[in-house]
Parts: C-alpha cells; sequence; structure tokens
C-alpha cells in the first residue's frame, strides 16, 4: 500500500508508524524514546492536520514535526548530557589513523564504495551500533549536526557548547571514533 499525499489520520500510523520509528532510533538510539518521540509526532500531526496545506506528502509533514520532537529531546536532555572532554576522545585515536611518517594506516580504497553499503539493512546494524558505542554527548553531537543538519550555532545551542570552535574539534573527533568503529567492525568484515 503505497499512502498518498492526503492520506487519513486514522491510517498515519500504519502507513508511517515503521518509517518514523527507524528515523527516530537512528538519531536516539533508545527504542522507549524512539516509540515516544513517534507517538508525539503523531500526536502533533493530529492536532495540526487543519493547518496541513497539501504542499507536501503527508510523509514528508510527519517527518519534520519528528525532526523536531527530536532537536527538542535533545535540548531537553542536554543537561544530562556531560560536557566535552579530551577523555572522550581516547589518546590512541590518532595513532591508529596514522603510521610513523604521517601515512595512513587504513586503506582509504575500502571506503570508495558507501552506496553498496548505505543499502545493507546490516550495515545500518553496525552504524548503530557504533553511534550506541560513542559517549552520549559525542553521539548526539554526530546526530544533530550530520543526520539532522542542524546549524553550527543551534548544536551549541541544544547540547550547550562554548563556541562553534569546540564543535568542530569534538566533531571531528566524533567522526574519527565513528570511523575507527566501522572500520573494525564494517568495513573489515566485507
Amino acid at each position: 500500500m503505497t499512502p498518498s499525499a492526503t492520506s487519513e489520520p486514522e491510517t498515519w500510523l500504519n502507513d508511517y508508524g515503521d518509517m518514523l520509528y527507524r528515523y527516530a532510533l537512528l538519531r536516539v538510539r533508545s527504542e522507549a524514546t524512539a516509540e515516544d518521540l513517534v507517538q508525539d509526532t503523531l500526536l502533533a500531526g493530529l492536532q495540526g492536520f487543519q493547518n496541513f496545506t497539501g504542499q507536501s506528502t503527508v510523509r514528508t509533514w510527519l517527518v519534520g514535526i519528528l525532526k523536531h520532537k527530536i532537536i527538542d529531546h535533545f535540548r531537553k536532555n542536554r543537561h544530562e548530557t556531560s560536557t566535552f572532554s579530551d577523555s572522550d576522545m581516547g589518546d590512541d585515536l590518532l595513532a591508529y589513523q596514522f603510521d610513523e611518517e604521517g601515512n595512513w594506516q587504513v586503506s582509504l580504497v575500502e571506503w570508495a564504495t558507501p552506496d553498496k553499503s548505505l543499502d545493507n539493512e546490516q550495515f545500518w546494524q553496525v552504524f548503530n551500533d557504533c553511534l550506541s558505542r560513542l559517549p552520549k554527548n559525542m553521539a548526539d553531537l554526530f546526530v544533530l549536526r550530520t543526520l539532522e543538519d542542524l546549524s553550527s550555532e543551534d548544536c551549541c545551542k541544544v547540547l550547550d557548547l562554548n563556541s562553534t570552535n569546540q564543535l568542530w574539534v569534538s566533531l571531528s573527533r566524533t567522526r574519527m571514533k565513528l570511523r575507527q568503529c566501522l572500520d573494525t567492525h564494517w568495513f573489515t568484515k566485507e
């Protein structure tokens, strides 16, 4: 069944529930929180349906609502997240990436075909597992900046960071840790 742009609210859970749940779960890494966010999204959609103008599909509109719910979730829980520190980053990250002469240790050619991995459901399971292994503050930053495409300034506000410089340093270190995990648990397995 393909949902139409004007599907009825009574069918939203069947039509969009699984997609919204997967979208939320990838970002918040908690089944219970993802379920709550989807429920809040559907409720907000029902309450605001009279304002839906049809300029997009219902699916796109609901994903937009969910994105705001996810950002609100991170904003509300930012004080539960510890501040960024070098201890989160691991001292061996740079040592792992380069040899003594400054050359990459890992073959970057292995990353040359990301389209093949993106379509693979197993990849997303490993990706989600790697994301959940990161310290919460690092994972939240990655989700907001990279997956949700939130601006640097908005990320700093949501996560209570002092400067965009702190954000970019933390994001760079986060990406390195995520890459290291994916390299270990996915790319070397193929």
